[in-house]
């Protein structure tokens, strides 16, 4: 990796244009994004937030039709095209909008990835799995149903087994993709309690379109308006004092 301090954003993102076939969605993106802090992003459908959040850990190479045209993104001074792709995907983890629990048991879910990377023992899965399931604030509600589909919890529960099974990779940055936008109160509640948990020891880039949710989580704001970011900075500053006539629109309530 090249020289890094902390002090340094951990994303910086530079004249970024995406387009998916013709259609370019974003239009010359600049921003950073700084370490150990909680990040949202902001605005409308469409307008290009889940498009970056993919470009940070390279999964938007996965559709065939987008490509970034020109512009790009690094992570701790390293233009993340040329890391190694596995290695960028272990520290950069991504939780998405719709739960997706591995055909497998509730065990073998959490498990799964720090599995692929090294050989362990029984006994080291088990234990792995207890932790990351204590983490997410799932251990007490399936301890005496391990071996149990994962497919089988709420919804709830398997977007927090999806956190779980991230978060046994260890990584340093945890993307999330809406992660509460198909779950109920009290579950969506249970994700925020884990981000501001999270916070401490990681860096998190949250995609939400509940602007009280940004107010609660976040410590930073990115918000998009057709394509391009049209207010960064402090959330307090973002949604409380915005500069910008759209954002202002929105978040007081006139548009949206």
């Amino acid at each position: 990796m090249a020289s890094w301090t902390s002090a340094m954003p951990l994303f910086e993102i530079r004249d970024l244009h995406v387009c998916y076939g013709d259609h370019e969605v974003l239009r010359g993106i600049h921003a950073d994004i700084p370490a150990q802090e909680v990040t949202a992003m902001l605005g409308p459908s469409g307008c290009g937030k889940s498009t970056l959040l993919r470009v940070l850990n390279r999964t938007l190479e996965l559709t065939p039709t987008a490509r970034i045209t020109s512009g790009g993104s690094s992570y701790r001074g390293e233009d993340v095209r040329t890391l190694p792709v596995q290695r960028l995907r272990q520290r950069i983890g991504i939780v998405q909008q719709k739960p997706l629990p591995f055909p497998m048991s509730i065990r073998d879910n959490v498990v799964f990835g720090a599995a692929y990377h090294r050989k362990m023992r029984a006994a080291e899965k088990d234990e792995l799995a207890r932790v990351y399931l204590e983490k997410v604030g799932l251990w007490d509600e399936v301890r005496q149903r391990l071996k149990a589909p994962g497919s089988m919890l709420s919804i709830g529960q398997q977007q927090r087994l999806c956190i779980a099974r991230s978060l046994a990779n260890g990584p340093e940055v945890l993307l999330m993709d809406e992660p509460c936008s198909a779950l109920d109160p009290a579950s969506t509640k249970h994700i925020e309690d884990l981000i501001l948990r999270l916070k401490q020891e990681m860096t998190i880039v949250i995609v939400t379109h509940n602007l009280a949710q940004a107010r609660r989580v976040s410590t930073n704001c990115l918000f998009f308006l057709g394509g391009r970011i049209a207010e960064q900075g402090a959330t307090e500053q973002v949604l409380h004092r915005p500069e910008h006539s759209g954002v202002r629109a929105i978040v007081m309530g006139q548009e949206g």
